[in-house]
């Protein structure tokens, strides 16, 4: 936490930060013109927001893509805002809107997020593709089925009974990768769906996950805080054996 806080400090990359919330994904070259620095100026901050985990890189061809990664952010507030918010609950509103898949190898992600978590490779592959581990931590439904096979499809269902999302699966290989649909209905029947994808990398006594999500539409960024809370809350679940239900109920 002492290095997003050290990160945080700095006007300039808190510039940089503010510009990938605007548009994620964006070259070293687009972040330069923002700032009156030299390109090695800009390199060295976005080092220091990388170290802090507040962005991730993706490498396509001679180009380098930088996301800005929510989860630090997420985790802090969960520690120091939100214990002291009047109604949390407000924070289970999701912003997740999207366009049908699109498998070209030559696009790059929307919006992309990491985050560390102490468990083992089998115990996250359990918690991302078992619908009972599903249910258990995720912060606004009490309800999954369908398991994370090629073919399948799994549903996230309301405390209300309706459902939430639907996922259809398109690639799997196990314990490293699952590919997925995103077919949102709390934006009602004819909201159009995109693709995601999580990658499972072990990484000594953690696991690394990434969050990468294709062809999302115009005004539909918020989707960067919906993935935050649920990467927040499956790390808990993880770490804890307790979800961040009781703190992001729907209001």
């Amino acid at each position: 936490m002492d290095a997003v806080f050290k990160a945080l400090a700095d006007p300039a990359r808190r510039t940089l930060l503010d510009a990938l919330r605007r548009k994620d994904g964006q070259t070293l070259q687009e972040l330069t013109e923002l700032l009156e620095m030299t390109r090695f100026g800009v390199m060295k901050h976005l080092g220091v927001l990388e170290d802090a985990g507040l962005v991730v890189t993706h490498k396509k061809g001679r180009f380098k893509y930088h996301y800005l990664n929510a989860v630090p952010l997420q985790q802090t507030i969960d520690r120091w805002i939100e214990p002291m918010r009047a109604k949390p609950a407000a924070r289970a509103v999701l912003n997740l809107k999207s366009t049908l898949e699109r498998t070209n190898s030559m696009t790059k992600p929307d919006f992309m997020m990491q985050t560390f978590i102490r468990c083992t490779q089998d115990a996250l592959w359990d918690a991302l593709s078992n619908p009972d581990s599903m249910a258990a931590y995720h912060f606004a439904c009490d309800v999954a089925e369908g398991r994370a096979e090629e073919g399948q499809t799994i549903r996230f269902i309301l405390p209300d009974g309706n459902p939430m999302l639907s996922q259809q699966v398109t690639k799997v290989e196990p314990k490293s990768r699952i590919e997925t649909t995103f077919e949102p209905h709390f934006f009602g029947p004819e909201a159009p769906s995109s693709r995601m994808v999580y990658l499972i990398e072990p990484q000594g006594p953690a696991c690394k996950l990434t969050i990468e999500h294709y062809d999302i539409p115009d005004g539909q960024e918020g989707v960067a805080e919906g993935w935050a809370r649920l990467a927040a809350s499956l790390k808990s679940w993880l770490e804890t054996g307790k979800g961040m239900k009781s703190a992001m109920q729907w209001a």
